[in-house]
């Protein structure tokens, strides 16, 4: 997916000419902008726990730093070490990461914890190789963990990375092809200083979040604007290129908010979908949206329709995922009596009670909005 002019394809060969000047530039310019410019605060920078690094990672796999900020502050807090992490409650694990998505990091991460904590007694890998076989631990982790603990020369490769790199050296090979992660993960390992592997990795993740971000970006408080071909040439807003545009599942959710004797009936979900082990009411998943007036002919409530005292709708909602959108109706029914569920598996919980289960956050933001659950 060639975006270039054939005259600016000549300008960068022209000034790629000595590659191996503009890489040391590349180098040497972002140290230095790291060491007196870099004003970035994080918690876990300059941080060497490996621990520590591993959990910071794992939380911002998809996830914005200052959104994952709050929950490396919890997990830390709540499980200060490894041991801690691997013989908490699954439950309170969940709780904790409640609202951050992705929940099968949560599921990988525990996993992880338990493997180091009872096969490897609490110590973590020290090589790259044997850090890349934890589960949910991919090259990116990896090197970042390797980099920050062990200032092994490896260098981590995520979207800032992507970013920084095509724009300097004007790289229209789309990065999410086969071809592409090659050739970025190939330049990335080329430019990273073997005895500053940590400062380096840390310098080019905080110049793409703050400086050579995705829009608007500060090309004149950059350290590399003098050489960066992306500049130059006015191919800021194409550059990085992506091979193809990702399609969004729409999926519709009604959620049945069972309610009898100040109790609602929870189930938990499944694997091989969505939010994997977190709870949820009574769900009912349509091909379109499911209207109010259709909620009356719903078995559950045609079969218990003399038991329900009654029906409200109470909102809609909408969650983006990475490749689905998620359209949410919440419905309250109230019974008189315990409703029969037939072979429905879930259980009756104390409205005051839910907050100790783990929710997905569309529901999480419900159950807040609606305070008489907590009564």
């Amino acid at each position: 997916m060639a975006v270039f002019t054939k005259t600016i394809r000549s300008y960068i060969a022209l000034s790629m000419k000595n590659k191996a000047a503009a890489k040391t530039y590349f180098t040497k310019k972002l140290l230095a902008w790291h060491e007196h410019e870099n004003t970035r605060s994080l918690p876990w920078k300059e941080e060497t726990d490996p621990y520590k690094i591993w959990l910071s990672e794992i939380i911002l796999q998809q996830t914005r730093a200052q959104q994952g900020l709050p929950y490396y502050n919890s997990f830390t807090t709540a499980f200060p070490n490894v041991a801690a992490l691997a013989t908490a409650n699954d439950e309170d694990v969940f709780r904790l990461w409640q609202g951050l998505g992705y929940y099968n990091r949560c599921k990988n991460m525990l996993a992880t914890a338990r493997y180091i904590h009872n096969e490897l007694n609490d110590v973590f890998p020290d090589k790259y190789n044997d850090l890349l076989s934890l589960k949910g631990v991919g090259p990116y982790t990896a090197a970042a963990i390797a980099s920050f603990a062990f200032n092994l020369p490896h260098a981590v490769v995520d979207g800032n990375v992507y970013r920084v790199l095509s724009r300097f050296f004007a790289i229209d090979t789309p990065f999410d092809t086969t071809q592409g992660k090659k050739q970025f993960a190939e330049l990335a390992q080329e430019l990273i200083k073997e005895d500053s592997s940590a400062a380096y990795n840390q310098a080019i993740m905080d110049l793409g979040a703050t400086v050579c971000t995705p829009s608007t970006p500060l090309c004149d408080v950059c350290p590399l604007m003098k050489n960066c071909i992306a500049t130059s040439n006015n191919l800021i807003e194409v550059l990085p290129v992506r091979s193809k545009k990702v399609l969004v599942k729409n999926r519709y959710f009604n959620y049945l908010m069972l309610i009898h004797d100040k109790k609602i009936w929870i189930q938990k979900r499944g694997s091989g979908d969505i939010w994997e082990n977190l709870h949820q009411p009574f769900l009912i998943e349509t091909d379109s949206p499911l209207m109010a007036e259709q909620v009356n002919k719903i078995d559950l409530i045609a079969n218990n329709k003399r038991n329900i005292e009654s029906i409200t709708a109470d909102g809609t909602s909408k969650q983006r995922l990475t490749h689905q959108m998620i359209h949410t109706n919440f419905y309250t029914v109230n019974f008189r009596n315990k409703p029969n569920l037939g072979t429905h598996e879930g259980f009756w919980v104390s409205l005051s009670e839910i907050n100790k289960l783990a929710f997905p956050k569309t529901l999480v933001s419900f159950f807040k909005n609606n305070l008489y659950f907590y009564n």
